[in-house]
């Protein structure tokens, strides 16, 4: 395992989510989630604690690259898709659905959470497949007998 490798595709993915974030959440789902203001933290309480959330997210980036490392086969970016759709699909399945049956939000809301989740983490999928690439061994011809 490449750890240099796994450390910089996680910090990198990170990175990327954090302006991806704040492209979907900030921007994109503004007026869907001032809809559902009533079920939200109000926004200074929820900035106040915005950079726990940034440091789970890291320790999130590392545990997903790593799984990468240990589970694929060094396929590139398009076996890092594959791996990031499986990633949001659990995400959907334990977390977002059972999200939308605690909180009162819509079905709308809920359905974007999930397209979210599964184009997010493909592309942080294609992001450590691109940036992790297992250590390549020079190919060796046998020595004939």
């Amino acid at each position: 395992m490449n750890r240099a490798r796994l450390a910089l595709a996680a910090l990198v993915s990170w990175v990327v989510y954090l302006g991806v974030s704040f492209l979907v959440h900030g921007v994109l789902l503004k007026n869907i989630y001032l809809q559902h203001a009533s079920a939200m933290r109000p926004e200074v309480e929820a900035s106040a604690i915005l950079p726990l959330g940034f440091g789970f997210a890291l320790l999130g980036f590392f545990a997903f690259a790593y799984l990468y490392a240990r589970g694929c086969q060094g396929g590139g970016a398009a076996e890092g898709i594959q791996f990031g759709l499986l990633a949001g699909v659990i995400l959907c399945s334990f977390g977002t659905i059972w999200d939308y049956m605690v909180w009162p939000v819509s079905p709308t809301l809920a359905a974007l959470w999930m397209v979210d989740f599964l184009l997010e983490f493909a592309l942080y999928g294609a992001i450590v497949g691109a940036v992790y690439q297992p250590l390549h061994r020079p190919y060796r011809v046998p020595l004939s007998v």
